[in-house]
């Protein structure tokens, strides 16, 4: 493998959701990073000026970019949820693109519970809305680390200081309630390209970083957990092969801390404990390995150890029970049952639960609990408590996104109703 290639595979990547209400300029803003930073083919650009040119618009439309489905160029909006790859010198990058319509929570929810950081966009000439504290309360609910408040349209407000800094102080206000940890403001005219990959010529009172050179360079290695060692086993690789046959490994992703070879640990749920004797790679052996490598541990000893078996360090805490308290966001057309059985997947196991109680429905567009009203429907957020019908291993979703999170499954259709985040 070249240079060049293998420095791309060790660039740190970046996931981020955009979010903001109808029309804020969110798919013209990520059009306008993808132009700028030089992250679009000629035939792409080419395909978006002929399409501008047909839908009437004198000026390249940038939103063409993302709104990839046929339907939603059409009707100018942005459907499901998009994601799109690119790169700088500094950085890798995966965006979300989710719509800003409430009939879309659950695709706002899917696309932001793997992000680094929300992209919110709010309007200067609209101010806050309800979609904003919407939008906010979902990357709080989801625990996003970052939050970048894009406050976009800042031409149409004749790039004015006042408008900008009245829009931060309502958000400040917004964000003393949701447990968001880092959040930043930045105006922008994604139409224009000012503040978003090039410093503005118009705003000369805004000291603060470029969009993109925040996003190049927010600290991120941090937000996973580096505390609690987790190991979802996926996979038993044992290849009874001439080479290799004694070979019992262990496949899976780090999903919180890290390992060593010779490092004592514990396989739940029977308690057995061994130590690590190598941390396998493809075809190398690695000393030790962390969030998020996907690896594969062999032990000293061998324990009948399956998929949906978690490996722990002998002396890390982590909840073990049958009643899991969540909150989820509610995926399909058909209500939720009280009493009702779904499977639950859990990292890499899977159990089958019933819904033991509904506790109450969040109003996310004013933050508040709704406790008379316990009928959940799509796009509802509610909190819940299951009982399943074996022990799960887990941490609260604060704690690791990763072990504190589950999915629902209806087992008549298969499809996904539900997505949890552990309390």
């Amino acid at each position: 493998m070249s240079g060049k290639n293998s420095g791309y595979l060790d660039m740190e990547l970046l996931r981020f959701t955009t979010a903001g209400s109808v029309d804020d300029g969110k798919s013209t803003l990520i059009g306008r990073l993808l132009y700028d930073s030089k992250a679009i083919f000629e035939d792409q650009m080419e395909a978006i000026e002929r399409a501008s040119e047909r839908i009437g618009n004198e000026e390249v439309n940038l939103a063409l970019l993302t709104d990839g489905l046929r339907a939603e160029r059409e009707q100018g909006i942005t459907i499901d949820v998009a994601y799109r790859y690119f790169a700088t010198p500094k950085r890798k990058f995966i965006i979300a693109d989710t719509p800003g319509h409430i009939q879309y929570t659950r695709n706002m929810v899917t696309g932001a519970s793997t992000a680094n950081v929300a992209l919110i966009l709010v309007d200067a000439r609209q101010g806050v809305l309800e979609q904003t504290l919407r939008h906010s309360y979902i990357a709080s609910l989801l625990q996003i680390p970052h939050v970048i408040i894009c406050i976009n349209k800042m031409d149409l407000v004749e790039y004015k200081e006042e408008v900008f800094e009245k829009i931060k102080c309502d958000m400040e206000g917004v964000a003393s309630k949701l447990s968001v940890q880092d959040i930043r403001y930045v105006p922008i005219s994604a139409l224009n390209g000012d503040n978003v990959v090039d410093r503005s010529q118009n705003m000369d009172w805004y000291d603060g970083p470029t969009l993109l050179y925040l996003l190049e360079n927010i600290h991120i290695s941090s937000d996973l957990n580096h505390e609690d060692f987790r190991f979802p086993v996926q996979f038993v690789i044992r290849p009874q092969s001439k080479e290799w046959p004694d070979y019992r490994g262990y496949a899976g992703r780090v999903a919180g801390g890290a390992i060593a070879v010779g490092d004592a640990v514990k396989v739940l749920p029977s308690g057995f404990t061994s130590k690590v004797k190598s941390i396998d790679l493809y075809k190398d052996t690695l000393n030790e390995a962390f969030a998020p490598q996907s690896v594969t541990i062999t032990l000293e000893d061998d324990i009948d150890i399956s998929r949906g078996d978690m490996l722990i360090k002998d002396n890390d805490h982590i909840i073990v029970g049958q009643d899991v308290d969540m909150m989820i966001c509610w995926f399909n057309e058909r209500n939720l049952m009280p009493r009702g059985k779904y499977v639950i997947r859990h990292t890499s196991a899977e159990a089958r639960c019933m819904v033991t109680n509904v506790e109450y429905k969040m109003n996310i567009n004013t933050l508040e609990k709704n406790e008379d009203d316990r009928t959940v429907t799509m796009n509802d957020i509610a909190r819940i408590t299951v009982r399943t019908t074996k022990p799960l291993y887990f941490d609260s979703y604060k704690r690791n996104r990763i072990t504190g999170s589950i999915i629902l499954i209806d087992e008549g259709t298969n499809e996904t109703v539900a997505a949890g985040m552990i309390i």
